[in-house]
């Protein structure tokens, strides 16, 4: 009697202790599946994002107006060019993804194929942006001196622009699959090659700006070439199977969701972008300009963790509605969430820590330094809201709801974030940091509805249009072995 009065006691607890260890094992299987996505995706962005950096540090010790000069064609035109292509590329994320979860392996092929196409028309309208690159900076505010060296270092970006065609469209068809391991290697390989190509060929050879753009341009095709050769040489049997006449048909949805996700992700980039042209405007720009570009490039080394996670997100939710299990989705938004939170507070403490010091990595200027610490408060914001809100956008592109975080964006970005800046900025005299107050806010206020949005969704429902959308598409482009199965 005594014994069977203590097992009901002891029960509830051993009850609770194995809802925990399932808890547990839920989380260690979800967090492989999490890390196997985000950790060559992270690996290879932050090799990507480091040849640019590479780049800024040589021509930052050739002088500040060349400094300056590449950021401005970086953080404006170059990250206008990306947020396109990258978010056109976000729309084959979703295909892709939603269509492995739902073993419609031999549609990949075919979206990666229709991609390209679409995306190619829309490169060829960005190359003039490029090859009139002064007319357009000194248009917008910016000094001649700097325009004239941003038009040089435009011009040779031209053949890394292209690249990019395939470089987001690779990299999203691979990872829908979890073979991204393949970009790691090569984008690390590429990052070590570039390094070592710029010592030659601006310390030794000394061709100065010439020499960094065109080592560049060598290190964003090396990676390319070898995923293309992999994927042609059998790496992807399943998803790959030959060029496809089907990809010229049924053009069109691409072609608006892959708009809608250039809409989207453009409006984002775009965003910080202007941070750096309005700063153009301001007194001692040269100064702000390189000490906000130190700022962005911190705070984009911590984007390259955050698009990690807005990857993993984007193909474990994608996935999810694809096999058609909603409360795996729910579970794999929960814990790529505070993962990513987690890394953020991890960083946004190293930068506050380093503040008077950091920014000597890519320039002498002891007023730069001043300016940087000045600065690492509002950086410090920005690093936390960026640990959450590229990987709740993760979580809209694996769904397909680009077309919503499109109008999202443009209401909390440009008709509150921006506006409210430029008021501190110029009105309340608060320049460079009034401006980048006011832009914190609106990626705030944009968090918090994407936040909502996610909480609110009825992920059944989900379930139902990703299969719809599946299907679809698989019976407009049948598998042309007969088998619309792997």
């Amino acid at each position: 009697m005594e014994r069977d009065a203590s097992a009901k006691l002891l029960l509830p607890d051993s009850n609770g202790a194995e809802e925990e260890d399932k808890l547990a094992k839920r989380l260690w299987v979800e967090s492989k599946k999490l890390w196997v996505v985000a950790a060559p995706a992270i690996f290879s962005r932050i090799s990507s994002f480091g040849i640019f950096v590479i780049s800024q540090a040589f021509i930052g010790h050739i002088g500040t107006t060349e400094m300056a000069a590449l950021s401005i064609v970086f953080h404006v035109l170059v990250r206008f060019s990306i947020g396109i292509l990258m978010g056109m590329s976000s729309g084959l994320e979703t295909l892709c993804g939603q269509a492995f979860g739902a073993k419609q392996y031999h549609m990949l092929g075919i979206y990666l194929q229709r991609s390209w196409l679409v995306e190619t028309s829309f490169t060829v309208l960005l190359i003039p942006l490029f090859v009139f690159s002064s007319p357009i900076l000194q248009f917008l505010g910016q000094t001649k001196e700097i325009s004239s060296v941003a038009n040089t270092i435009s011009l040779w970006y031209i053949p890394i622009i292209v690249s990019y065609i395939f470089s987001y469209t690779l990299q999203m068809y691979l990872q829908a699959q979890s073979k991204n391991m393949i970009i790691t290697w090569l984008t690390a390989l590429a990052l070590v090659l570039h390094g070592f190509c710029c010592w030659i060929l601006v310390e030794n050879m000394g061709l100065g700006v010439a020499g960094v753009m065109l080592s560049m341009n060598l290190a964003s095709w090396i990676p390319i070439i070898g995923q293309l050769i992999f994927i042609f040489g059998g790496g992807c049997p399943l998803t790959w199977t030959g060029f496809s006449f089907n990809a010229f048909t049924d053009l069109w949805p691409v072609i608006k969701l892959s708009v809608s996700s250039g809409v989207m992700l453009c409006l984002e980039i775009w965003y910080n972008s202007l941070l750096i042209l309005l700063t153009g405007n301001m007194k001692n720009a040269e100064i702000e300009i390189n000490a906000l570009s130190v700022c962005l490039n911190i705070n984009g080394w911590e984007l390259m963790l955050s698009f990690g996670f807005l990857a993993a997100a984007s193909v474990r939710v994608s996935n999810e509605l694809g096999r058609g299990s909603s409360k795996a989705v729910k579970f794999s938004i929960t814990v790529v969430v505070l993962t990513s939170l987690t890394i953020g507070v991890l960083l946004w403490a190293l930068v506050l820590a380093f503040r008077q010091s950091i920014s000597y990595i890519f320039s002498n200027s002891i007023e730069v330094a001043h300016a940087v610490a000045d600065l690492s408060i509002l950086l410090g914001f920005t690093l936390l809201l960026n640990s959450i809100q590229p990987v709740l956008s993760g979580v809209a592109v694996g769904a397909g709801w680009q077309s919503t975080v499109a109008y999202i964006n443009i209401i909390c970005y440009y008709l509150i974030g921006l506006p409210f800046g430029l008021l501190l900025g110029y009105v309340a005299k608060l320049t460079v940091k009034g401006i980048w107050m006011g832009m914190i806010g609106g990626t705030l206020v944009q968090t918090i509805v994407l936040i909502y949005c996610t909480w609110k969704t009825n992920w059944d429902k989900q379930v139902s249009i990703a299969k719809a959308r599946v299907n679809r598409w698989a019976i407009d482009a049948p598998n042309e072995s007969g088998n619309n199965s792997a």
